[in-house]
């Protein structure tokens, strides 16, 4: 029998939708056929409901659907054309929770997947007004849903979620309907009759065929945390393997972050249910399909076989107990599971880890980073950077923070990771994947400074997981931080809050006085140097070096900006950092050469040419070049340009690890006139020196990406290409004074004196002002010469012959700002 659900016409709907309605029910109430095929007929609302359930008895619908309606593929769909006597059909794989819109529409967003088997075989559907509420009760996942004169739209998230590059918009107003074949449900009789749980069949990965929808088991070889598209789903990467030796990587789409793998690390054994197979550059991966589930387990030989999973009904069968087993068997002699040091006591600079650590502090550093205050019980080995904040954007329970001053690191996070990072919890237990730990200091210094970082995108599984309470990590962890002795409990603990606040002030007071008196700087190696007055030194001969203590009494140039130059560290050349008004002009010269068709789409780059839209209709050419025969993810790509103008190449900076100018020849592509940046990643340009480079053809490029692991370094790819890099410097002049005399010394500096890379600055606010606070305290303006900070630094002197005319100069060396001071 036929279920309608009964609904009125919405009184929320917008004012835009009322002013569609009436023309779009009027055009479709003409076009609607009555069942023998006569007159236009209106739909009567009290014989048809805009949302109906049916059934299939013997084959067909019950009751039928109206015979006008035709059905449309999901192939055929395209923008432009009228839909109004047309149904799309397909099984809800998706469905996004009910809410309302800005002006208190109803809204309902499901996703439909067809049963073809074409690449894109999923569309998202967006209901609105009274029929959204109607849907959002009855629809469930693995519902067959047809969907009636809807409106077709571009998608906006059609690239982040690999849906269907339009989405079907349908609303009562608009004179849509929908017809839903719900799936059958189990009477208590039905229940009462079934002894035994399904079997299910599953599918080694060396078996799995294009356009199958298979159960499987595998091993986590790689895998991505979670994380937001630009869409409205949550997106998770995971590469399997098994017994045979094939491997499968799944890309898992949901709107619930919960009903994702909970997986924690590699080596992780996962079971798959219903996940649909599709065959990409000759290669099988796995996408989510209708009623797809997951179970999780602990791949560690010997832990009990506890599934982790979201869902309250799951079927586990005793004998996939040895599926798994022997799986940890295999793995543990197969497959490398054991990452770098894994505890803060045994890391070291430029090293990528995972940290399992208890979060107790954050907070806000700029639009793009934020700041996570960590421990895990054992101390870093080196002086580690503290990110400055204002004590009042720390979060974090202060007492604690202070017992733990000499515990905790501070990680600061970028770009997609800052979302995730604001909604943790002070408390919660975190792994942390792929931090990075950067030396600081000099490649001589004794003691180098460490910063942690973790930066943006999901290259090598880069995330953030929060660990449940039970994780056996968690329990061993805080059972060990738990007999941690922390440093002036008794004292820290019987303060009040006031006096706590009272007592971070006065040291506050106190550290500011302390870098007045004292210096603003830190050596970081000559210890056994004393210090020699400048009067001496101006009167003794070059070349030695000196331990000074003065004060700063100005600096050149006034414009920061202006300091940083490009350095060839063979030939020893300085330049200007070229403006981009330069590389405009190279580009628009380079873009009169067309792109040479018989160097598209080699073995080791795919090609994609299209024309602009502009008056001048530009061809651009993009070259992204592949890994094991596949595309990358974007943040994992180096990709070549032909034709693009700045502004466009900046815009696939922002999405892409990095891109190449080139230009075509007979034979290949080539870089452009070494005037122009040889490569581009983020915001930063990579230039090379004229003088010393001998650049190479691109195909010198096809070495890199046959790597394992390809990371696209800028010094990796300059050495294959034949550059010589130039290196980003500051060079600055400072006037000293100590009292006996005065003396001119310069900065030659990459990025340990101010702690800052120079190749950043240029690109970056925040370092901007980072380093303008740093020169105002080095050389506070309007000061007299009294009360300016001392410097404690080493300087060198050195000769430099001028036709017959020898000069001594000074140059900083060993030499860094102070951490409380940056």
């Amino acid at each position: 029998m036929l279920a309608p659900i009964r609904s009125a016409t919405s009184a929320h709907a917008s004012c835009s939708r009322h002013a569609l309605s009436a023309s779009r029910r009027e055009s479709r109430a003409e076009v609607l056929l009555a069942a023998d095929g006569g007159a236009p007929r209106r739909r009567a609302d009290k014989a048809t409901m805009p949302v109906q359930l049916l059934k299939i008895i013997k084959g067909k619908s019950e009751p039928p659907l109206p015979s006008h309606l035709q059905r449309e593929d999901l192939k055929h769909l395209h923008a432009g054309l009228d839909y109004t006597n047309k149904y799309f059909q397909g099984v809800v794989i998706l469905s996004y929770p009910q809410t309302k819109l800005g002006d208190g529409t109803d809204f309902f967003k499901i996703v439909l997947q067809d049963n073809s088997c074409a690449r894109i075989d999923s569309i998202n559907i967006l209901i609105y007004g009274k029929m959204a509420d109607d849907c959002a009760k009855v629809i469930r996942n693995g519902d067959t849903c047809i969907v009636a004169g809807f409106k077709l739209a571009k998608s906006p998230t059609a690239r982040e979620d690999g849906r269907h590059g339009c989405h079907l918009e349908v609303s009562e107003e608009a004179g849509s309907d929908i017809y839903i074949y719900a799936q059958p449900s189990t009477t208590a009789s039905e229940t009462a009759s079934v002894s035994v749980a399904p079997k299910y069949v599953y599918t080694p990965l060396n078996h799995l065929k294009d356009g199958t929808i298979v159960n499987l088991y595998g091993v986590v070889k790689f895998f991505k945390t979670p994380y937001v598209s630009k869409g409205t789903d949550y997106c998770s990467v995971v590469t399997l393997v098994d017994q045979s030796n094939a491997k499968l990587t799944c890309t898992l789409f949901n709107g619930n972050l919960d009903s994702l793998p909970k997986i924690y690390k590699i080596g992780d054994i996962v079971r798959f249910h219903r996940i649909k197979i599709r065959e990409y550059n000759g290669q099988m991966q796995g996408i989510t399909s209708a009623g797809f589930a997951s179970l999780t387990f602990d791949g560690t030989v010997g832990t009990p076989v506890v599934p982790r999973t979201s869902s309250k009904a799951y079927t586990f069968m005793d004998e996939e107990e040895k599926t798994i087993e022997e799986l940890r068997i295999w793995a543990a002699s197969n497959l490398s599971i054991s990452g770098p040091a894994a505890k803060l006591s045994g890391v070291r600079p430029m090293l990528f880890f995972d940290l399992t650590c208890q979060l107790v502090g954050k907070a806000k550093v700029d639009g793009s980073s934020f700041l996570l205050k960590v421990w895990d019980g054992t101390k870093c080995p080196y002086p580690t950077w503290r990110i400055p904040v204002e004590a009042r954007d720390l979060e974090g329970e202060k007492i604690l923070l202070h017992r733990l001053r000499n515990l905790t690191v501070d990680i600061l996070v970028y770009d997609n990771h800052v979302h995730l990072a604001k909604s943790l919890e002070i408390g919660s237990f975190l792994r942390i994947y792929s931090i990075h730990t950067k030396q600081a200091s000099a490649e001589n210094g004794d003691v180098p400074h460490v910063e942690f970082h973790l930066h943006g995108g999901t290259c090598y599984g880069r995330g953030i997981g929060v660990l449940p309470e039970n994780h056996p990590d968690v329990k061993e962890l805080k059972t060990f931080l738990e007999s941690v002795e922390l440093a002036d409990s008794q004292s820290m603990d019987s303060m009040s809050s006031l006096e706590l606040d009272s007592t971070y002030n006065s040291i506050a007071d106190l550290e500011s006085q302390r870098c007045q008196q004292l210096s603003v700087t830190v050596l970081t190696d000559h210890q056994d140097l004393s210090n020699t007055e400048l009067k001496t030194i101006r009167n003794s001969r070059a070349p030695q070096q000196y331990r000074i203590r003065a004060k700063l009494r100005t600096f050149k140039p006034q414009k920061l900006y202006q300091s940083v130059k490009l350095h060839c560290s063979k030939c020893n050349s300085l330049q200007e950092v070229p403006n981009g008004d330069a590389f405009d002009l190279i580009l628009q010269e380079c873009a009169v050469i067309p792109s040479n068709p018989e160097l598209h789409s080699t073995s080791w780059y795919e090609s994609v040419t299209w024309t602009t839209q502009d008056q001048k209709q530009r061809k651009i050419t993009i070259h992204f070049v592949k890994h094991d025969e596949m595309l990358l993810y974007p943040e994992d790509t180096l990709l070549m340009i032909e034709g693009g103008t700045s502004k466009e190449i900046w815009k696939l900076t922002r999405r892409f690890k990095c891109v190449i100018p080139v230009r075509s020849t007979k034979n290949d592509l080539e870089l452009l006139d070494l005037s122009a940046p040889f490569l581009l990643q983020g915001k930063v340009k990579y230039y090379g020196c004229k003088q010393c480079s001998t650049p190479k053809p691109i195909k010198h490029l096809s070495s890199l990406a046959a790597e394992p692991r390809p990371s696209w370094e800028p010094t990796e790819i300059a050495q294959v290409l034949g550059i010589e890099p130039l290196q980003y410097v500051f060079i600055m002049k400072f006037t000293l004074v100590d009292g006996t005399g005065a003396l001119n010394a310069y900065l030659f500096d990459y990025e340990k004196f101010f702690q800052i890379p120079a190749s950043e600055i240029l690109s970056n606010n925040f370092l901007q002002q980072k380093m303008q606070m740093t020169m105002n305290t080095l050389c506070p303006p309007g000061r007299k010469l009294d009360d300016l900070p001392w410097l404690e630094c080493f300087i060198k002197s050195y000769n430099i012959t001028d036709g017959n005319k020898q000069q001594v100069y000074y140059q900083i060396f060993d030499t860094t700002v102070a951490e409380d001071v940056v």
